[in-house]
C-alpha cells in the first residue's frame, strides 16, 4: 500500500506522540502499580532519560544517507516494540533497567530520523511542516488524556497495554510505502564528510544549538513545576489541567498556520522572537499567578516552544545531505533531551529555595540568546 509522503510523515508524528504521550504521564504510574518504590521508580526513569539523550545523540546520526532513513525507523520501532513487550515478563528492577533503558535507548532516535526525514522532503516536495507536525501535538493530548480513562476504569494495566498497541501501530504505519522516497545528494558528497568537530565549530552552528539548548532548556521549570505552584497558589485540578491544555492548543494553530505567518522569516528571526516570548512568559510566571496573567502565559507557549521549534528545522533543512541528520540528531539531543535534564536537575534545588522565583532564573536562562544568535545567511537554502 502506498500512501501519500505528507500523510506518512504525519501518521509517524501521530502514532509516535500518541504513544509517548502514553508514556510520559503514566509510566510511573504504571511502575507504581506494579509494587516499585518511589525511590527505585526515580532511578529507572532517570535512566531512561539518560539513554534518551544518548540515542539521539549515539544512534540517530549513524544514519548519514538520506536514503537510509525509512528504513531506519522501521528498524527503530521494531526494536522500541520489542522492549515494550519485555515489560510484560518481569517487575524485577534490574529487569526493569533493562528493559527500560533499551526502550528508550531506540525510541528517542525516532523523532530527529523523522525530523531529519522531513526536512529532506522539504527539498524535495511540497511539505508544510508545521500542518504536518501538529498531528504529534493533538496526539500528544489524545493519548494522554485517552489512558487516563482507560486507568480509571481497568487500572494501571491498562498502560502497558495502551503502549503495546500504540508502538504495534506506529510500526505497522512505518512498513507502509510513501510516495516519494528521501533521495541523497551526490553533489555534496565530500561536504557531507566533514567531522563533527569541523561541523561544530562552525560559527553559525554552535550558535544555533546554544540558542535552542538555552530556550528550550528554560521550560524546564515549567514542565516540572509549573503544576505544583499552581496547586499551591490554590487552583483545582481541572484547572491546571485546562491550562495545560491550552498551551498545546496555541501550539497547533501556531504550527497550523506556521507557513503563513513565517514564509519570510529566518531561522535567526524566529529565535529572536521566541527568546522575547520567553522573557515576556516567565516574567509573567515568576510575577503573578492571577488567572489573566497566566491564561496569557500559555497562549505564548506558543512562542517560546512552537517557534523555537519552527527555528530549528529552519537552520536544519538549510544544511545538506548528512549534515542535516547529524543536526537534527544534536538538537534532539542537547535542546529537547540535555538541556531540559540538567536544567530540570538545578531548577528542583531552586524551586525548594524561590518557589515561583524560579521562573525569574528562567528568564536569565534566555537572556544570554540575545548575543549569541546565528547569522540570518545561515539559514538560507545553499
Amino acid at each position: 500500500m502506498v500512501l501519500q509522503s505528507t500523510h506518512w510523515l504525519a501518521l509517524s508524528y501521530f502514532t509516535y506522540f500518541f504513544s509517548y504521550g502514553i508514556y510520559l504521564p503514566f509510566w510511573s504510574v504504571w511502575l507504581k502499580g506494579e509494587g516499585v518504590s518511589p525511590e527505585t521508580i526515580g532511578i529507572l526513569l532517570g535512566a531512561g532519560l539518560v539513554m534518551r539523550f544518548l540515542g539521539s545523540l549515539l544512534i540517530a546520526p549513524r544514519v548519514k544517507d538520506p536514503t537510509h532513513l525509512i528504513t531506519a525507523l522501521r528498524l527503530l520501532a521494531l526494536l522500541s516494540l520489542a522492549f515494550a513487550i519485555g515489560f510484560c515478563f518481569g517487575n524485577g528492577w534490574a529487569w526493569l533497567m533493562l528493559v527500560i533503558a533499551g526502550f528508550n535507548l531506540f525510541f528517542s532516535p525516532l523523532v530527529p530520523l523523522t525530523d531529519a526525514l522531513a526536512a529532506t522532503w522539504q527539498r524535495q516536495i511540497t511539505l508544510d511542516y508545521g500542518r504536518v507536525r501538529l498531528w504529534g501535538s493533538l496526539a500528544f493530548v489524545i493519548g494522554s488524556a485517552l489512558t487516563g480513562k482507560l486507568v480509571s476504569v481497568w487500572g494501571h494495566n491498562a498502560i502497558l497495554f495502551s503502549l503495546l498497541v500504540s508502538i504495534l501501530a506506529m510500526l505497522l504505519g512505518m512498513l507502509l510505502k510513501p510516495s516519494v522516497m528521501p533521495q541523497g545528494y551526490i553533489s555534496v558528497q565530500n561536504d557531507s564528510n566533514r567531522s563533527w568537530r569541523e561541523l561544530l565549530s562552525e560559527g553559525a552552528v554552535w550558535r544555533f544549538l546554544l540558542c535552542v539548548t538555552l530556550l528550550q532548556g528554560a521550560h524546564a521549570g515549567y514542565y516540572s513545576f509549573a503544576s505544583i505552584y499552581w496547586q499551591d497558589a490554590g487552583y483545582s485540578a481541572a484547572t491546571i489541567g485546562y491550562l495545560w491544555s491550552l498551551g498545546v492548543v496555541a501550539e497547533v494553530i501556531i504550527f497550523a498556520s506556521s507557513n503563513f505567518l513565517f514564509r519570510r522569516w529566518s531561522a535567526r528571526n524566529l529565535l529572536l522572537l521566541s527568546a522575547v516570548c520567553g522573557l515576556l512568559r516567565w516574567g509573567l510566571m515568576a510575577s503573578s499567578t492571577e488567572m489573566s496573567m497566566l491564561l496569557l502565559a500559555q497562549v505564548l507557549h506558543s512562542g517560546t516552544f512552537t517557534v523555537c521549534h519552527l527555528a530549528a528545522m529552519r537552520f536544519i533543512a538549510a544544511r545538506q545531505g548528512a549534515e542535516v541528520i547529524r543536526l537534527q540528531a544534536v538538537y534532539s539531543a542537547l535542546a529537547m533531551g540535555g538541556g531540559i535534564a540538567i536544567m530540570t536537575v538545578l531548577g528542583g534545588f531552586l524551586f525548594e529555595l524561590l518557589q515561583g522565583g524560579v521562573f525569574w532564573v528562567m528568564v536569565a536562562v534566555v537572556v544570554p540568546v540575545f548575543f549569541v544568535l546565528p547569522p540570518a545567511v545561515a539559514d538560507r537554502r545553499r
